[in-house]
């Protein structure tokens, strides 16, 4: 089996607004390794977070296409997309997206329950992650009763829930004060070491750059 977790070919992305057609993606090719932590960074409106979506099939490319471990994400249907992202992909977003009435265990666990495992195995797979970034002591607090960071790391766990190839994370630290945006960074990469799943990062933040195996640009809609 390939050691590529995660493969764009040739993705090009364009909107047409009134007469005019703008391109955001003009042939985007790269490849995620295993166990790799790569970042991309750009301008603002350079395109990340369309590339973000397209890498996730939230969004059809024009052109080109995006392979999860063996499977051809770009061919698959919108539900076949779901059960893809849920069986092979996590995310984390720069606002948390928690579920404001469950709590931190109960939205760690939805991936897991969404996807057909019993309440018990997903209930221990979610307080393991909890522990692991920290939150022990947080289990049964709802989002409002926990700070940012704490609501990050709670994301950061939901993300690595069902043993992911690859986490996309879209400026996961762009809502965060300097110190728990550090703090944040420092856990993604102790967690890659530890399990070994991939993590791309579309920031604009360098801070997080330090902890990062390789740093991609995408300058006028190209990688650079």
């Amino acid at each position: 089996m390939s050691d590529v977790v995660l493969r764009a070919s040739n993705l090009r992305k364009s909107y047409t607004q009134g007469r005019s057609r703008l391109e955001v993606l003009k042939g985007v090719d790269f490849q995620v390794k295993a166990g790799e932590r790569l970042a991309v960074v750009g301008r603002s409106g350079s395109g990340k977070s369309t590339l973000l979506h397209v890498l996730a099939g939230l969004d059809d490319a024009d052109e080109g296409t995006v392979h999860v471990g063996e499977v051809n994400l770009t061919a698959a249907s919108q539900a076949e997309r779901a059960k893809i992202r849920n069986a092979h992909m996590g995310f984390v977003y720069q606002f948390h997206h928690l579920l404001p009435e469950f709590s931190a265990l109960e939205n760690v666990l939805m991936p897991l329950r969404l996807g057909g495992v019993g309440v018990n195995a997903a209930e221990r797979q979610a307080r393991d992650l909890l522990v692991a970034v920290g939150l022990e002591q947080r289990l049964e607090h709802r989002p409002s009763a926990l700070s940012g960071g704490e609501r990050q790391r709670v994301a950061v766990a939901r993300a690595l829930i069902g043993e992911p190839l690859v986490v996309l994370a879209d400026e996961p630290t762009g809502n965060l004060d300097w110190e728990n945006a550090e703090q944040v960074i420092e856990l993604m990469c102790r967690l890659n070491e530890e399990r070994g799943v991939s993590f791309v990062i579309v920031t604009h933040d360098k801070t997080t750059l330090n902890g990062m195996h390789r740093v991609l640009e995408l300058v006028d809609g190209a990688i650079r």
